[in-house]
């Protein structure tokens, strides 16, 4: 009984095992755990800019960059001028960095990630940042303000008063558009 018990026990065991697979994924660089809102890393180890992602303006690599903190995607080079926050949510929607799509406008949390209120000289981002700068250092969020829908939020790089965000016109063209993949999702809040 025992026995015929076992036998029957491996025989599942082996049905339920996964299946190998016949081609493996790589990525370039270790591996990183699925990282969580409550690390505190340094910037020269926080940042992973990303080999493999090629395209255009990174013909070498390195068009995206890995924030471990967060697990969010950052373009690496943002571009656009200022533009009017509905010309920043199209411009994301349609960004191809590093030969990827699936860009969105960050949310107003998940830009001020980058913003580090311990720095007192600009830009102020975590030093040992990789990223680079051509255009704008003010930045839109998809972030809707609370107290109207006319009006949205802009992350802001360039003056050191806390906190670093203002509420701006949606119609205005102080900011610009800094895209992210992964987060919460792609809608607009």
């Amino acid at each position: 009984m025992r026995s015929t018990l076992a036998g029957i026990l491996v025989i599942v065991t082996v049905a339920l095992a996964p299946a190998v697979a016949h081609a493996q994924t790589t990525s370039v660089g270790p591996y990183y755990a699925t990282p969580s809102w409550d690390q505190q890393l340094p910037g020269a180890t926080r940042f992973v800019v990303l080999s493999n992602w090629v395209d255009a303006a990174h013909p070498s690599g390195g068009a995206a960059v890995l924030d471990r903190e967060t697990g969010l995607v950052w373009q690496r080079s943002p571009s656009q001028p200022d533009i009017v926050w509905l010309d920043a949510l199209d411009y994301c929607n349609q960004l191809t960095a590093g030969g990827r799509l699936g860009w969105k406008l960050p949310s107003i949390q998940e830009l001020n990630t980058l913003n580090d209120p311990t720095v007192t000289t600009f830009p102020f981002l975590p030093a040992g940042h990789p990223f680079t700068f051509t255009g704008a250092l003010a930045f839109w969020a998809s972030t809707t303000s609370a107290f109207s829908s006319a009006d949205a939020w802009v992350g802001n790089f360039v003056i050191g008063i806390l906190p670093r965000a203002f509420v701006q016109g949606k119609d205005g063209t102080a900011a610009g558009a800094w895209c992210v993949r992964g987060g919460a999702g792609t809608e607009v809040q």
